[in-house]
């Protein structure tokens, strides 16, 4: 997958992250109560999903000429993002609903990791 594919997607997964952080920080009580495990839960998938995505948006904006990136740092960066942060919003909205996915979300997390890792070959 070329660089403008992750570079787009770095742009949606900022631009999301941004307002679901900011639908959790105004509206999510009217939905999940004042639980504030849901609300942090919440908050981390959010953190997560910004922060990667300006990750997806520097390896995407390194020319190879300059370093070269390892292929599957960013299909593992991105995959892990939105299984790590998509599974969070989902339990946390409707946790009965959607508990056969939650050992989804530390896959992504070890995914994000395995991304971040090969960046070192």
């Amino acid at each position: 997958m070329s660089s403008q594919f992750f570079w787009r997607a770095g742009s949606i997964l900022g631009a999301t992250g941004l307002a679901l952080g900011a639908y959790g920080s105004h509206g999510l009580v009217n939905i999940v109560g004042d639980n504030p495990t849901k609300l942090k839960n919440w908050a981390t998938a959010s953190h997560f999903q910004i922060i990667h995505g300006v990750t997806l948006l520097m390896l995407s904006s390194i020319p190879p000429s300059v370093r070269r990136i390892h292929p599957a740092s960013k299909p593992l960066i991105l995959t892990g993002t939105i299984l790590f942060s998509g599974t969070i919003y989902l339990l946390t909205l409707q946790r009965e609903r959607f508990r056969g996915i939650a050992l989804l979300t530390p896959l992504g997390g070890l995914s994000m990791m395995a991304g971040w890792a090969s960046l070192l070959l």
